[in-house]
């Protein structure tokens, strides 16, 4: 079975035996699992993915179905190393809606599909939720409990959504939250509602990558995130970059769309998405495309059990999610402990 580990090994200027060390593993079984000759733990693809910085998608190609052949002679698995070099995978993908794209140009695009519906985006969140994303967030903060004195980090919240309420429910000035987002048209309609409400004292707005955040290790007591991940390239990096900021103690929630668990209630939710949606998006943003997208990354995204996963993987503790509106929606909360 064909795996990219042998490319970004060496792409890190490691040897086998160096990357061995890392896993806690040596040089023999680090040249059979370049190989595909043995059959990958969860425990050790997340090490792989935090060793050489490669996400899980584009490290592994179709190696996690390898079988265990644990049994090859060593002194064989170096010869063929040197015999027969890896082939250069093709460039990573990402996926964008249901499009598979260059991971590369992925940030780009969503940062085009933003930029469009920016001045109409709160109202196209009210559009299509008929009003519930306010539910769900209020449940956000309920879970979360700011506390005076907090230092919070919200990403991707370039309209300030999350931050006004953390600033409602403590009172203005209370607590300090940088807002961080990609977007600059998004940041740029947050700062004009922030001075049309007063709100100025313990507010900051950050152009920032949430895969490479412009904030000082263990600097940050709690991180939100509300419908932005599933946007992210490469959300593993993400989740990694939010345990990296937060204090230990800290504490991280997403919010997301996620996927329903009824089947009633997923049939008229996809009849819902796909129809009304862009439809909706056309007439009142003008953009039907953009629309289309943000149905489709939804489906993309990672389920509520995987989305857990992945959040273990990047060293978060205590993981836990609560399902909203019968699983449309869900709640996810770790800490870095």
């Amino acid at each position: 079975m064909n795996n990219h580990i042998r490319y970004w090994r060496r792409r890190r200027g490691m040897t086998q035996a160096e990357l061995g060390q890392r896993l806690g593993l040596g040089k023999a079984t680090v040249s059979k699992l370049e190989r595909g000759d043995l059959r990958l733990r969860d425990v050790t693809i997340a090490k792989l993915v935090e060793v050489l910085e490669v996400p899980a998608g584009e490290l592994l190609g179709d190696y996690a179905a390898a079988p265990d052949t644990a049994n090859t002679d060593s002194a064989d698995s170096d010869r063929a190393s040197r015999e027969a070099p890896a082939a250069e995978p093709s460039p990573p993908q990402a996926d964008f809606g249901f499009r598979s794209v260059a991971a590369s140009d992925k940030a780009a695009l969503v940062r085009d599909v933003f930029s469009r519906v920016a001045s109409r985006y709160d109202l196209m969140n009210d559009l299509m939720s008929a009003g519930v994303h306010r539910l769900w967030k209020a449940a956000m903060i309920d879970w979360l409990r700011p506390r005076p004195g907090m230092r919070l980090l919200d990403v991707a919240g370039g309209t300030g959504d999350i931050a006004f309420r953390i600033h409602q429910r403590l009172g203005p000035g209370r607590a300090w939250v940088a807002v961080c987002d990609a977007n600059r048209e998004m940041l740029a309609v947050g700062r004009d509602r922030a001075l049309d409400r007063g709100l100025l004292a313990g507010l900051d707005w950050v152009a920032g990558d949430a895969e490479a955040l412009p904030f000082a290790d263990a600097s940050i007591d709690a991180y939100t995130i509300a419908f932005g991940l599933r946007n992210v390239t490469r959300p593993e990096r993400a989740l990694a970059e939010a345990r990296r900021v937060l204090r230990p103690g800290g504490r991280f929630l997403c919010l997301e769309f996620s996927h329903v668990a009824p089947p009633g209630l997923a049939a008229a939710y996809d009849a819902y998405s796909f129809r009304l949606l862009p439809l909706l998006g056309e007439i009142v943003a003008g953009d039907r495309a953009a629309y289309e997208y943000l149905v489709e990354s939804i489906r993309r995204f990672p389920d509520q059990k995987r989305l857990a996963a992945m959040m273990t993987a990047a060293g978060l503790d205590r993981v836990a999610w609560r399902d909203l509106s019968g699983g449309i929606a869900a709640l996810h909360s770790g800490w870095r402990l």
